[in-house]
């Protein structure tokens, strides 16, 4: 049976690439999705799967259903671009001023589709069902999953997976680990309210640009001397403003930051330190604080089970030397929130193009990679499938 859905998906491989250009030529935003959801729809009615559309907003679902009862398993892809030009010189280019796919989205789509349409070729075999989770907005917070989630697609859903094309893991090589994949993220704005005056005059006035340089030393002390250095955290400010001119004492300030943790105590610790230093240091100083803090996406926390499974069937596709204990990523999902409904894990499927020298990084106008990853993380997903309603006794008959 698996041999049988790896041909199958071996046999869609030019088609699968052929979606995935057309959706790199046409990207979209975050939660400004029209024609990408549209022709996932399409594609998904022409197999004769159950379609949903408008989920969450601009989400899409799909449901095979097998042809005996059994548990539901549901596949996760994102869809949406970044506001950056394309500045490779390939035939698929970016036909979008400013816009493209530069983190792997295309391909995860292309790669879901086409294991739709391997499934949908098989349903009379299948025990149970299969929701095809096709997800908008991933980019941007507060990101489309809990959308889609609070609009109900993963109602009756026993357990998910999902994958990221990574340019940074070589293509054939397929990583995860139990717990903790990534890092949560929230966002922090501080407003420093002064006493602006005139340039010769200091003492007159209470200078904003210097409370908040204070303030911003301060905080490079927090993940050093107070976070457990066990535990990893980063906080980083990426945004300072004040002042316009030379000769005058600025009354305001502002700056952004971010802050990555993988402990939920260490998320709340980060917070607490955070607001103290800066109300200390305000008060210290005479001045005067706004602070707008945001708690963005969670961490991936995968479970042991899915994740052990995961291991266990990419070491029957790949060979057990090609499935690695993934590093930490610093980096943000969204998957994170399927994960806190249902059972399941994420992973990391290696995409690096052959050339190093056309090797980018993710969000990088010339990012790009290896088309022929789409066909190990589709063989990885049907695995998936297939071992999970086994193991279950729902079982996918051979």
């Amino acid at each position: 049976m698996i041999e049988n859905l790896h041909q199958k998906l071996e046999d869609s491989y030019e088609q699968m690439v052929e979606w995935r250009r057309h959706f790199h030529q046409y990207p979209e935003l975050s939660f400004q999705e029209v024609e990408t959801p549209h022709k996932i729809s399409e594609i998904l009615t022409s197999f004769g799967i159950e379609v949903q559309t408008g989920v969450g907003g601009r989400g899409v679902v799909g449901t095979i259903r097998g042809g005996k009862p059994g548990k539901t398993v549901a596949l996760r892809a994102d869809f949406d671009a970044l506001p950056l030009e394309d500045e490779k010189e390939v035939p698929y280019k970016s036909k979008v001023p400013g816009v493209m796919h530069a983190c792997g989205h295309d391909g995860h789509t292309a790669t879901l589709l086409a294991v739709a349409k391997v499934l949908s070729e098989m349903r009379a075999d299948i025990c149970g069902s299969i929701v095809l989770i096709h997800q908008h907005a991933e980019e941007y917070y507060p990101g489309g999953a809990i959308q889609m989630i609070g609009d109900g697609c993963l109602e009756g859903v026993d357990a998910i997976f999902g994958t990221h094309l990574m340019t940074t893991l070589p293509l054939g090589v397929v990583g995860s680990r139990t717990g903790a994949l990534s890092a949560s993220v929230d966002g922090f704005e501080v407003t420093i309210q002064g006493r602006g005056g005139h340039g010769s005059a200091p003492h007159d006035t209470v200078d904003a640009l210097i409370v908040a340089t204070q303030i911003i030393n301060q905080l490079q002390l927090v993940v050093s001397r107070r976070v457990d250095p066990l535990q990893p955290a980063v906080l980083t400010i990426g945004s300072f403003h004040a002042g316009e001119a030379s000769n005058v004492i600025a009354d305001k300030a502002v700056f952004k930051g971010t802050v990555r943790t993988f402990s939920p105590e260490v998320r709340v610790q980060m917070e607490r330190e955070i607001r103290f230093i800066v109300e200390g240091g305000c008060a210290a100083l005479h001045a005067s604080a706004d602070i707008q803090y945001i708690h963005s996406y969670p961490s991936i926390i995968n479970h042991a089970q899915e994740t052990e499974l995961f291991i266990q069937v990419a070491g029957k596709v790949l060979g057990h030397d090609q499935v690695i204990e993934a590093p930490l990523l610093t980096g943000s999902e969204d998957f994170s929130y399927y994960l806190q409904h249902v059972p399941g894990m994420y992973f990391f499927t290696g995409a690096a193009m052959s050339d190093p020298l056309a090797n980018f990084p993710h969000h990088h106008p010339r990012f790009d990679f290896d088309e022929r990853a789409m066909l190990i993380a589709g063989k990885t997903l049907l695995s998936l499938v297939y071992h999970y309603l086994q193991e279950e006794e729902q079982i996918l008959v051979d």
